[in-house]
């Protein structure tokens, strides 16, 4: 069974599919978040696609959290102290740990004394090296813990998996450059498994272009809007995250595939919004392979990387020099879990589908019965 909540403004769409892979939703108008997760939590033991005789029958549950700091380098069973941190780093992570600390104890309300475990988006680079790491502000800046943590490691972490799977490779063989390109986009450079360097860095704000997120700007421009218009924190916070990337330029969307659509239809700001999606995710790409030192196979994933041949066509145009060769039919049909490559190509390319889930899952297990 999978479920989940699709909002758009305060309204919120359940997406429930049974085992038989029949899919029912429900709309939920003007509904709290907290609202909206407890009737999609009821749908576990209830209603047409239930799965459970009773809700005690959930042995653990895992959540995924992006920001564990400096603290975290591995899945964490959840306590207090771990709920503490959680809540402290969420100044650096505005979207996202404060939703996923309300689920937590969302699961605590509803479940009771059930394990959870927490898995880290930040986990899988702390390996990352100094260099890479640490901003060229004052070294004071390190000393308090402001650094590049980088996000999205359970996926960047999974891909580095599962691409040596269908390589039939060691992780100690491959030189990886994953492109994670969801909503929040980023890349990471991998060598013998490990993340190496990465797109984001002290909040999931830096790097490429998202849907809604501006990705790395000239610092210039902030202090500029604060002194020539007045902007707060909170204010400049808002338009970085929220009012800017895809839907900033193009006016359209933060979706890609709308703005694709739009593109086609002769729209000049989404076209220059796919533009410069493009043309910075290119740029990432070539300097994590200079991180890298080469690269061995690139990788997409996530809903853009996955459902885009467009995005993925346009990213390896400029890539030959590589030696990567795209096969254009194999891009277009593909639906993930396969090469797109030419045979002779020297650089593997693969769409691999997002499987957080997954990886969390298995997190739990191993964990679930740790102290």
């Amino acid at each position: 069974m999978e479920g989940k909540i699709e909002w758009e403004g305060d309204d919120a769409t359940l997406r429930i599919r049974g085992a038989d892979g029949q899919e029912r939703t429900e709309n939920v108008k003007s509904a709290e978040r907290a609202e909206a997760s407890k009737r999609l939590l009821a749908t576990l033991a209830s209603g047409p696609h239930r799965i459970l005789k009773d809700k005690s029958e959930i042995g653990v549950v895992g959540h995924r959290i992006v920001n564990g700091g400096a603290e975290y380098s591995q899945p964490t069973r959840i306590n207090p102290d771990v709920k503490m941190s959680i809540g402290k780093m969420a100044a650096f992570a505005p979207l996202h740990n404060r939703i996923e600390l309300e689920g937590i104890r969302l699961v605590e309300e509803i479940l009771g004394a059930v394990p959870q475990v927490a898995v880290f988006d930040t986990a899988f680079h702390r390996r990352m090296a100094d260099a890479a790491a640490i901003y060229p502000g004052p070294y004071a800046w390190a000393e308090r813990g402001i650094r590049r943590y980088g996000f999205h490691g359970i996926n960047h972490h999974y891909c580095t998996e599962r691409a040596a799977q269908l390589l039939r490779k060691k992780q100690s063989e491959l030189r990886l450059v994953t492109c994670h390109l969801g909503n929040g986009c980023s890349l990471a450079a991998i060598r013998e498994g490990y993340s190496v360097d990465t797109t984001m860095g002290f909040t999931p704000l830096e790097g490429l272009m998202m849907g809604t997120r501006s990705g790395s700007v000239d610092p210039g421009i902030l202090t500029f809007l604060m002194r020539e218009q007045g902007l707060t924190g909170e204010q400049l916070d808002e338009l970085l995250n929220r009012k800017s990337g895809l839907l900033g330029i193009s006016g359209v969307s933060s979706d890609m595939r709308q703005i694709v659509a739009a593109m086609k239809q002769g729209n000049p700001r989404a076209k220059l919004a796919f533009d410069i999606f493009v043309h910075r995710l290119r740029a990432g790409i070539a300097a994590m392979v200079a991180s890298l030192g080469g690269i061995d196979a690139l990788v997409f994933t996530a809903g853009i990387g996955e459902n885009s041949p467009e995005v993925r066509a346009a990213s390896c145009v400029n890539l030959g020099f590589l030696g990567l060769e795209l096969d254009a039919v194999k891009n277009q049909s593909s639906r993930g879990d396969e090469e797109i490559s030419k045979q002779e190509s020297k650089v593997h390319v693969l769409v691999l589908r997002a499987q957080e889930d997954w990886a969390i899952a298995k997190e739990c297990w191993k964990r679930r019965g740790d102290p």
